[in-house]
This record gives C-alpha cells, sequence and structure tokens, in this order.
C-alpha cells in the first residue's frame, strides 16, 4: 500500500541544462550584471564630484586618474555598461507597455541591445573627444 502512494522524485522546476540559451535569456542577464556595475560606475562620478567640492589638489588627483589610461579604460566601460543598461530598460519598456512580444521582434530588440550600445558608447567617446 505504501509503495502505491509514493510519488516519482521529480525536480520542482527545470534546470539550466533543461533550457537553450536565447538572446533574450542572455540580455536578461546582461541587464542584471550592468545593472550591478553601474553601481559601483556611480560611486567614482560621486568621488569625482567630491573632488571637485574639495578644492585643487583632490580635483587634480581626480583628474590624473581618471586620465591615465586605466582610468580611462574604467569610465568607457562605465559609459557602456550605461547604454547597455538603458536600452535594456527601454526594451523592457517596450515590453511593458505591450509590444514586441513576438518572436522575431523579441530576438530582434535582443540583437539590437547587443549592437547598439557599443556603437552608441563609441559615439559618444568620439563627441566628447571631438568637443575637447
Amino acid at each position: 500500500m505504501a509503495d502505491a502512494k509514493a510519488q516519482p522524485v521529480r525536480p520542482l522546476s527545470p534546470h539550466l541544462q533543461i533550457y537553450r540559451w536565447t538572446w533574450t535569456m542572455a540580455m536578461s542577464i546582461f541587464h542584471r550584471a550592468t545593472g550591478s556595475a553601474l553601481y559601483a560606475g556611480t560611486l567614482l562620478v560621486a568621488i569625482w564630484l567630491l573632488s571637485m567640492a574639495s578644492g585643487p589638489e583632490a580635483y587634480d588627483r581626480a583628474a590624473w586618474f581618471f586620465g591615465s589610461p586605466i582610468g580611462l579604460l574604467i569610465l568607457f566601460g562605465y559609459t557602456w555598461a550605461l547604454m547597455h543598461h538603458m536600452l535594456g530598460g527601454v526594451r523592457h519598456l517596450t515590453w511593458d507597455l505591450g509590444h514586441g512580444f513576438e518572436p522575431g521582434t523579441r530576438m530582434m530588440m535582443a540583437r539590437l541591445t547587443l549592437i547598439l550600445s557599443p556603437v552608441l558608447t563609441i559615439l559618444i567617446w568620439i563627441v566628447a573627444y571631438v568637443m575637447r
């Protein structure tokens, strides 16, 4: 009688081994990662603003750091994370408005997020360099 009531042991939910990676899944993970990276980048922006308020010596140190190759690389990465997160937010806003749920549209929007984020980043840096 006890054998008749025994339920087969099954997982409670599908695991990553069952799912096939898709563009939308990858962009969702990137969106979360860039959101986390923006916390650290925003802390650097706050440090830069505090250095301006603290006087010329503090600002010179911050300007030296952000003008160094490592600082420029960090700023470039911050710009990319900001653009990628913004485009992901636009994608989610489009979904919130009830549009873009068709499979082809979802995939196109995910791909455009990945393609346009470095393009926008490079354009921003070119404009900043030209205006400098």
